[in-house]
């Protein structure tokens, strides 16, 4: 008898095990399956700030994602040993994902890149705020960084638009602008290599002085197929020590790119950028240009074309003369259509 019940406790501890492990294993099951719910809302951003408590991290994470999927994701991050500070930036969660999969990527510091797009820039100050409206950082610390990084890179303030080409870039939330500036130096240094500055030095010119033709040429004509054409034009010019008498600079110089037509008052201002009173090229780009108005100056096709004026069927392309007798004509159709239009500035 005592051995038949030593051998039914040593089979109760058995199964004991058994139950108990299975038990474990069912709460394990309901714990992953659990964690692993896809978040099914529309897409968020989550930022996390360094200064943020861990109330408020939680209080952001169920406001954006709901209470449920929110709790979920804030007590993953906690148990991965997630930490404010080493979790501070931009995590995109989209539909999908799993609260396990955001909860890691915030706890690792995972981040999602942000896209910054700029197009149809002027200036710098116009430059920052594109930014800062999808960085963390302000307008006034990227023009600052500008200020200090693009002076010791040997830039003049009014050449620091040369280095900024409109395109999409990826950057973290919280990159800092010295981050920024030296990416898009980076970019600058690799598209002006040896070849790229080596026509421009075969036209008389240096990289920030096709910079600034380019932006002439951009705000002359927003016709693509035109600009190589508007391009060897102003080259033509300024191989004949002719003033450039672009219409451009002189709105820049007014500060006023609305005018749509310039009076001779308007061709008094002193300015260096007013190319009617001052022969060559002004001391910078009058905006932000676009790589492929630089290859138009660098690759500008040969003519003999000096004048240029704008259709007056106001199709956006110009009359372009070799003569000034055929230039004045094209001028007087282009001033009869602006008077029967009644466009007086």
């Amino acid at each position: 008898m005592a051995k038949k019940k030593k051998k039914s406790v040593k089979m109760s501890k058995k199964m004991w095990g058994a139950v108990l492990g299975a038990v474990a294993l069912i709460v394990a099951s309901i714990f992953v399956v659990s964690y692993m719910d896809k978040y099914e809302g529309k897409e968020q951003w989550i930022y996390i700030e360094k200064g943020y408590s861990e109330k408020q991290l939680q209080d952001t994470l169920s406001t954006k994602l709901g209470a449920d999927f929110g709790s979920k994701v804030y007590r993953l991050w906690s148990m991965m040993g997630g930490e404010i500070i080493g979790s501070s930036g931009a995590y995109k969660v989209e539909p999908g994902i799993t609260a396990w999969q955001v909860g890691r990527n915030m706890s690792k510091n995972y981040q999602s890149p942000i896209t910054v797009t700029f197009n149809n820039v002027r200036t710098m100050e116009q430059l920052a705020q594109r930014m800062s409206k999808k960085m963390k950082f302000d307008e006034k610390d990227f023009l600052s960084v500008c200020d200090t990084m693009l002076v010791r890179e040997g830039f003049a303030p009014e050449e620091f638009s040369a280095v900024f080409f409109p395109d999409s870039y990826e950057f973290y939330w919280n990159a800092t602008p010295q981050k920024v500036v030296q990416t898009m130096l980076k970019y600058y240094r690799k598209y002006w290599d040896y070849e790229k500055i080596a026509k421009a030095k075969s036209l008389g010119l240096t990289p920030i002085q096709v910079s600034t033709l380019a932006s002439i040429v951009e705000e002359e004509t927003n016709k693509s197929d035109e600009r190589p054409k508007v391009a060897r034009l102003y080259l033509n010019r300024l191989d004949k020590k002719m003033k450039l008498q672009a219409d451009p600079t002189l709105k820049f110089a007014l500060g006023d790119f609305s005018i749509r037509r310039l009076l001779n008052e308007h061709m008094k201002v002193e300015s260096p950028y007013n190319t009617y009173k001052y022969e060559g090229l002004p001391p910078g780009p009058i905006r932000i240009v676009n790589k492929k108005t630089l290859d138009a100056v660098l690759d500008a096709p040969k003519h003999d074309y000096i004048y240029m004026c704008a259709k007056e069927d106001f199709s956006g392309y110009h009359n372009f003369a070799v003569g000034y007798e055929e230039h004045k004509a094209n001028a007087k159709r282009y001033q009869a259509e602006l008077d029967r239009r009644n466009i007086k500035k």
